[in-house]
């Protein structure tokens, strides 16, 4: 992981240059001056129409909280997560839209409560960091080993999660999943059995693109990493919190495998 400091723009330089040498952009972000980092963009007003779906779900008042977004990109939800009070940690790949977000942050005036690290989700199971909100968003469906990924996440949230990521069609769900055996296979061709199709030559010209699970995988997985859904407010996000009643196996029984699986001591 690497925290780098906001990048330093010659004297002179005007907004729309800087932009530009910065740029290309993902997020649209409203800056407090007026301009639009990609007022062009081909979603439209992204991601503030996705932040409009869910912000209600969340308090506006977050003064105390610790929060955490995965894949910040160029800090839209990190910085509406500041704007409420929150202590923000952004963390990304791509140390383009880091440099964006550091220096988008002097722009907003919140360089006191946010901050930006260069990690993948899998460093995080290497960190005592625990946080109230964590936003995973956008970044399952990215990765290449996506329940590992979930269970490191999981095991983070002290409060509330807002999860949300591609999903294949269907809002069926077959419920008596429990006490089946070898002679019940055919129950998973079952439309609402939980299951995940595999892109394996990626999807949509982004060969990232490596899963999407249909909507009962993504109530079994988010359960089977100790989470209960409280909520559903738009296609595809989930709002989630601990489930006391229901630890994950890696929280238990099967803590050892991800000990493993995360080069941590396990014997």
């Amino acid at each position: 992981m690497s925290t780098t400091q906001a990048p330093n723009p010659p004297a002179g330089i005007s907004t729309a240059d800087l932009l530009r040498d910065l740029g290309p952009w993902f997020h649209n972000l409203h800056l407090p001056d007026g301009t639009q980092t990609a007022p062009d963009h081909f979603f439209g007003d992204f991601p503030a129409f996705k932040w409009r779906e869910i912000a209600s779900h969340i308090p506006q008042d977050l003064t105390g909280w610790s929060c955490l977004d995965i894949g910040c990109n160029a800090g839209f939800y990190t910085f509406e997560l500041a704007k409420r009070g929150a202590r923000v940690l952004g963390i990304d790949l791509d140390e383009r839209y880091l440099n964006q977000a550091r220096w988008a942050a002097q722009q907003f005036d919140v360089t006191d409560r946010v901050r930006f690290e260069r990690m993948q989700v899998y460093d995080l199971a290497r960190s005592l960091e625990r946080f109230d909100l964590v936003l995973f968003m956008g970044v399952l469906y990215h990765l290449r080993y996506p329940m590992l990924g979930l269970d490191i996440v999981a095991q983070k949230v002290d409060r509330l999660m807002i999860f949300q990521t591609l999903t294949a069609p269907g809002d069926e769900v077959f419920e008596e999943t429990w006490g089946r055996d070898f002679h019940d296979r055919d129950l998973t061709r079952d439309p609402g059995w939980p299951k995940m199709v595999f892109f394996e030559h990626g999807f949509a010209g982004d060969p990232t693109n490596w899963w999407a699970p249909n909507h009962a995988g993504v109530e079994a997985m988010l359960r089977a990493a100790g989470m209960q859904i409280l909520s559903r407010p738009a296609h595809e996000f989930y709002i989630c919190e601990p489930d006391p009643r229901r630890p994950s196996a890696v929280a238990t029984w099967n803590s050892a495998e991800l000990k493993s699986a995360t080069g941590q001591p396990w014997q």
